[in-house]
């Protein structure tokens, strides 16, 4: 039951963050999400082959016991710049629009299980729980202001034209290189992005998590 409540929450987590991300898009004026298919509650169309593996594989590990921070993306919902009014505004509230989903999602899964939680609800909390530490986890990872995630959409967005320019091109050249070595382990096994994440959610999962 555990390990179905970790798929369940994991099919929900890179679903909704998807789908936000084409909701916002079509909301702000660009169709081409819609016509590609991405505005979907069918989380195969938002598959991955890399970053919703990574997410897959250390979801599994985590139901099975092994302490992991679950963290990876989902197939990027393509938008075209030239449909929004204000591209530089409107690209930095498509991409946060996934995160707020998760967050939202998490702080839902939060409600219930502390309504269920007095009646001894097994299967809600082995359900629950994955949902609000998944959708925890994907919403602080791709809030990291660097690209390909939607935190780099994000800072550039917050930007002043000019500084935007030149650290869009800057992260767009070394953004992926960034990441990769935040995630590789140091010299006590655990990667600078496993740390910080492990605090944050472990942090906000005492609230939410009864």
């Amino acid at each position: 039951m555990e390990i179905i409540g970790w798929i369940i929450a994991f099919a929900c987590a890179i679903t909704i963050h998807e789908a936000a991300h084409a909701w916002m898009a079509n909301k702000l004026g660009d169709p081409t999400p819609k016509m590609m298919g991405r505005l979907s509650l069918n989380p195969i169309v938002h598959y991955d082959p890399i970053g919703t593996t990574m997410l897959l594989i250390l979801t599994f590990m985590r139901a099975l016991g092994i302490p992991t921070i679950p963290f990876g993306w989902a197939k990027p919902v393509q938008f075209n710049p030239l449909n929004l009014e204000n591209p530089k505004r409107d690209s930095a509230l498509i991409s946060i629009a996934g995160p707020i989903s998760n967050i939202f999602l998490s702080i839902l899964a939060s409600f219930i299980l502390h309504i269920l939680t007095p009646i001894s609800s097994n299967w809600a909390y082995e359900i629950l729980v994955p949902t609000i530490i998944l959708n925890l986890s994907l919403a602080i990872f791709n809030l990291i202001p660097i690209h390909p995630l939607d935190g780099g959409k994000i800072f550039i967005g917050i930007l002043p034209q000019k500084e935007a320019y030149e650290a869009d091109i800057f992260l767009r050249k070394y953004g992926m290189l960034i990441l990769l070595f935040l995630m590789f382990p140091t010299f006590g096994g655990i990667s600078p992005l496993s740390s910080f994440m492990s605090l944050v959610i472990g942090s906000l999962a005492k609230f939410l998590i009864p």
